[in-house]
């Protein structure tokens, strides 16, 4: 996978005038199909007090996150991103699937309001550098832009 065809074929379906699930949807299987050693990719979107569990690829998971809880929710009070080389060692992490060792998340702010984060698991340990980062952060960009 070349870093223009992830974003080329992300454009080609994300696109403002569909529905924000078709989005979603479609924008976490682009990730899943088109980066390597991951096992789950999904959204969990922010409703004015905690986080739910919004489009996703992979196994069933967690439904409602509390700020501040687990990766996703302290990716979400802090709005920064956060990337955890092995999830065994974060305090307070939330396992959803037990193959899962390194975790990446990336919240969504449009207008300076919290939509929501971007939630990527890989059981590879140490999967996430800065490279795929800035890939990652370039593909929420483009959700912003259609939110």
């Amino acid at each position: 996978m070349t870093n223009d065809f992830l974003f080329t074929h992300a454009e080609l379906f994300i696109d403002k005038k569909l529905n924000i699930v078709t989005n979603l949807s479609n924008m976490s299987a682009i990730i899943m199909e088109n980066v390597s050693d991951l096992n789950w990719v999904g959204f969990y979107l922010y409703d004015g007090e905690k986080l739910y569990l919004g489009p996703f690829q992979g196994k069933a998971a967690v439904t409602l996150i509390d700020m501040g809880k687990g990766v996703c929710g302290k990716a979400a009070s802090t709005r920064e991103i956060i990337i955890v080389d092995n999830v065994h060692d974060f305090p307070g992490h939330i396992p959803c699937d037990c193959d899962s060792n390194s975790e990446i998340v990336i919240p969504i702010i449009k207008n300076g309001e919290l939509f929501g984060v971007l939630d990527i698991d890989s059981p590879i340990l140490n999967r996430f550098d800065e490279s795929l980062k800035k890939d990652l952060e370039r593909l929420v960009k483009l959700l912003v832009d259609i939110l």
